[in-house]
């Protein structure tokens, strides 16, 4: 099996779809069992996605395709971790938006945490469309530029990290459970990306730079993180996402309706 890893090409999905929290839910508790060939047309008849037209499926299904199943292991994991908190939802959305589209994973891993980091923690339309054109194709219409960055801090708010969507947009850090952290870091150990399970943009993005982090590491039930100088260690208590999940967040017993442990 091909190890999953983040998407490095630039490209424009976020102009017509973003976080769309209950779209993405729909996915995971729908997607098992349908075949790749005719699921556009499963979900259109099916309503999974409500009153949206053909068409407006269609790009649903390519962009939730592009989010989650390229990483299959986590798609299963999902799809029975029936009892999750929006917060938490609202997160790994965010993550696995960011490890598929580069521009969102740079705006909300790097600039955004600089402007926390520079004691400036908002972001104006203006500024938004600047960076967006020195960071973005330099083929992208002024009109494009404006429309990406629009639908970039539409993304990020629903995401948690962007408090409002009016001029001067203040920037925050949102409450990330252990369950959620968690999730992160057996995800991103099966994955190839950029940076280390201690310093990148996914953590960044959510407050949790390298020290902080690193606290954060030594409480979690599913990870035994030790430090001597340089050298660090992580010692997984599962062996994968899937081990875990059934250990905890996606146990049989949730699965199948009982009483299980929840998110929070």
């Amino acid at each position: 099996m091909t190890r999953p890893a983040e998407t490095t090409a630039l490209h424009t999905r976020l102009m017509k779809y973003t976080l769309e929290l209950d779209s993405a839910r729909t996915w995971w508790a729908q997607r098992e069992g349908a075949d790749a060939a005719d699921v556009v047309e499963r979900a259109f008849a099916g309503a999974w996605f409500g009153a949206k037209s053909l068409p407006r499926i269609r790009v649903l299904v390519s962009n939730l395709r592009s989010r989650f199943d390229a990483f299959p292991e986590a798609l299963s994991v999902l799809r029975r971790w029936r009892d999750m908190e929006p917060e938490t939802r609202a997160l790994i959305a965010h993550w696995h938006t960011q490890l598929t589209d580069p521009l969102y994973r740079q705006f909300t891993g790097e600039l955004l945490v600089a402007r926390h980091e520079a004691m400036r923690a908002e972001v104006t339309r203006d500024m938004v469309i600047r960076w967006v054109g020195e960071h973005g194709h330099a083929r992208w219409t002024m009109a494009s530029r404006a429309q990406l960055a629009t639908q970039l801090m539409v993304t990020a708010k629903a995401a948690g990290l962007i408090e409002n969507l009016k001029d001067p947009r203040r920037l925050v850090f949102p409450r990330v459970d252990d369950d959620a952290l968690t999730y992160l870091l057996y995800l991103l150990r099966g994955t190839t990306f950029a940076g280390t399970l201690i310093d990148n943009p996914y953590l960044a993005s959510v407050g949790l730079m390298p020290r902080l982090a690193e606290d954060r590491f030594r409480t979690l039930s599913a990870l035994r993180f030790t430090r001597q100088g340089d050298l660090v260690d992580f010692a997984w208590v599962h062996e994968s996402l899937t081990a875990w999940a059934a250990a905890t967040v996606a146990s049989d017993s949730s699965a199948d309706g009982e009483t299980g442990r929840g998110a929070a």
